[in-house]
């Protein structure tokens, strides 16, 4: 209840917010904040719920319980369904929206067009109408996009990666901007010794004695004594204690007696002079320092320390966040850090693991205003000392000028982070919350997964970006003839099953084979832009055609039956002329892929004629197609190059 008075020690972990009322104590709030080190808290501070007393002995009065505790607030709606993102879904929808609206009314305009033509009946003008509408639906692309995205997360599994969001690899693999939280990130979460500095006539081969004494003798449960301890265990060698000294905040140092020596370990401005706080600043930059002193009795004056040496302990570094990072410089992605811990130590951090920019850096306690955190954004590169709704700003403002997001993070501290990002990610290992808001778990936990990620996403956004432009081309030059016949009298050259011949042949099969194959290319420019760029000379060169055969038909006296069949055989060699440009370069599959759909399309064209409603091809029918397929393909590359050079580079910018 508010106004409760509980008394905390070791061990406990705090179930409210609450004030410190008497006593001090070190407390543990990676919990909250994702941060290991132990925090120093004494009468007038705030205690959060969720936090453990790792060490001392305190009252406290409640303050705040249930949804008004700080971490049900920032972790609120964690449960939730993040917004579809996706710039390949949306663009799709918004063409079947435009095609839904137009279809109707087009349809009975051209149907009644098609009633009023000299000699057609009703049968006809519904053959004719059904074949107009069908061309211009994509059929078979929304299935393509989700069974690409599909498959997709099926290889992710193999690498224990688990998507929670059907297009999150879409969005890592368009990210310019990756935010890392560093504890459990890019470091374990957990300290190392990185090295032992000794003193005047001590070597360093004695220290350590001294310390793996001190290790074996304490019972101390924290992450520095954890660190020291992993690395001097020996539990074989070492020399039993007349007295032990676990750490305590009132202490400030932890320590054994042997005999009649006492081996104190603390932080080095509390047990050193000015003569070796000098050395000891050189380290602290990058490492957190820990003194060793000798005594002669517990508590003695600080000249009467006599220094051994130092401890250089630091965060230890994931074993692939070198090599993780290394990939996203090389992709021209920029790495951020966004930290609850000291910026100067988070900024050492980033520079081991290779972080461009890792020198500049800032304390997010003197960003008072969200206008601060804009500006900084574009300044900075390592956030530290950042409040879990600073986070979420910070992703805000990079949002706003641009940037597409991802952010990695695993504590309830990065909630509001993640949720804002535009590709979360987070550990199995993490807060629940954590998980419940991000798109992608890596149940191994392994930093080193996202480049596989990013893989991932670039195969089904360059597949995807491939084959829709292959659907496309039935729905821009069926849009097109639609409204040409309206102003021509001359019946619709294409029933329904004539355009399942064509479509199976060059759209079909092939987006599907395309689709599913490996594609490593950097993904750049807008989904639309692109796929409109290989979809219209392809469609416009079709329409050419049925323009030139409608007035061949005239001059050389074809039945109705034979220019349909010219359009047909025209129809599907343009859309092999495309397909052998989207097939560049050619490997086996692609190679056999293409030759397969000719044979299979000519195959039909011959042997099944009577059931695509084809009629014989005569020696003049075939000098005609055979000049329009060589005149097809030099529109076809005309046109290509002049929406490539002169129209699209201007989109994709």
């Amino acid at each position: 209840m508010v106004d409760d008075i509980v008394n905390y020690k070791l061990g406990d972990q705090i179930v409210a917010d609450s004030k410190v009322v008497s006593g001090s104590c070190e407390v543990n709030e990676s919990l909250v904040t994702g941060e290991p080190d132990a925090i120093i808290k004494k009468k007038g501070d705030y205690l959060l719920s969720g936090s453990f007393i790792v060490s001392g002995d305190v009252v406290v009065k409640t303050e705040k319980v249930g949804k008004d505790n700080y971490t049900s607030k920032i972790s609120d709606g964690a449960k939730y369904i993040k917004k579809i993102n996706s710039e390949i879904v949306l663009t799709i929808n918004k063409i079947l929206k435009i095609l839904s609206i137009t279809i109707v009314p087009l349809g009975i305009i051209f149907f009644l067009k098609q009633m009023s033509l000299a000699g057609a009946t009703y049968k006809v003008a519904v053959v004719n109408t059904v074949a107009a509408l069908i061309g211009m639906i994509p059929e078979g692309l929304v299935l393509l996009t989700s069974s690409v995205f599909a498959v997709s997360i099926i290889r992710l599994s193999r690498h224990k990666v688990l998507s929670q969001d059907l297009y999150a690899t879409e969005k890592l693999a368009r990210v310019d901007t990756l935010c890392l939280d560093k504890t459990g990130t890019i470091t374990e979460g957990i300290m190392e010794v990185y090295d032992i500095v000794a003193f005047d006539k001590f070597k360093k081969k004695d220290i350590e004695k001294i310390i793996n004494d001190i290790a074996c003798n304490l019972t101390d449960d924290n992450p520095t004594m954890n660190a020291i301890r992993n690395s001097y265990n020996d539990m074989d060698s070492f020399e039993k204690a007349d007295e032990i000294y676990n750490f305590s905040s009132a202490n400030k140092y932890s320590g054994i007696k042997i005999k009649k020596d006492y081996y104190l370990i603390g932080a080095f401005d509390y047990f050193l002079e000015d003569k070796y706080l000098d050395e000891a600043n050189k380290y602290s930059s990058d490492n957190r320092v820990l003194s060793i002193v000798k005594r002669n009795k517990k508590d003695s004056k600080l000249k009467e320390n006599t220094p051994i040496g130092l401890i250089l302990l630091r965060d230890k570094i994931r074993s692939n966040a070198i090599e993780t990072i290394a990939y996203f410089k090389k992709q021209g992605v920029d790495v951020k850090i966004i930290s609850g811990d000291n910026p100067v130590t988070v900024s050492g951090i980033a520079k081991r693991v290779g972080i461009i920019g890792a020198e500049k850096y800032v304390d997010a306690g003197t960003l008072l205003t969200d206008k601060d955190i804009e500006k900084a954004v574009k300044k900075y590169t390592i956030f530290g000392r950042v409040k879990p709704d600073q986070k979420k700003i910070i992703i805000e403002s990079l949002k706003k000028i641009g940037k597409t997001v991802a952010y990695v993070g695993d504590g309830v501290n990065d909630v509001l982070a993640l949720k804002e990002s535009d590709c979360s990610i987070t550990f199995e290992n993490a807060s629940s919350s954590a998980r419940n808001v991000s798109q992608l778990v890596l149940m191994d936990s392994d930093f080193g997964s996202i480049p596989k990620i990013v893989a991932e996403g670039r195969r089904s956004i360059n597949n995807v970006e491939r084959s829709s432009s292959l659907f496309l081309v039935k729905t821009i030059y069926s849009f097109l003839l639609t409204i040409i016949f309206l102003f021509i009298n001359t019946p619709y050259p294409f029933m329904p099953i004539q355009l399942t011949l064509t479509s199976v042949v060059t759209i079909g099969i092939p987006s599907f084979v395309l689709a599913l194959e490996p594609n490593k290319e950097r993904v750049t420019g807008h989904f639309f832009p692109k796929i409109i760029s290989k979809s219209i000379p392809a469609a416009l060169t079709i329409v050419l055609n049925i323009i030139i055969i409608m007035c061949l038909k005239n001059i050389l006296h074809f039945s109705d039956n034979e220019t349909s069949t010219i359009c047909v055989i025209l129809t599907a060699m343009t859309g092999f002329i495309l397909l052998y440009r989207l097939c560049k370069p050619f490997n086996t599959i692609r190679g056999l892929l293409i030759s397969a759909m000719i044979l299979m399309f000519y195959g039909q064209v011959l042997f099944l004629r009577n059931m695509y409603s084809l009629s014989f091809i005569s020696l003049e029918m075939l000098i005609s197609i055979l000049s329009l397929v060589v005149l097809s393909y030099i529109i076809f590359n005309i046109l290509m190059n002049i929406v490539e050079r002169k129209i699209i580079k201007k989109l994709i910018k």
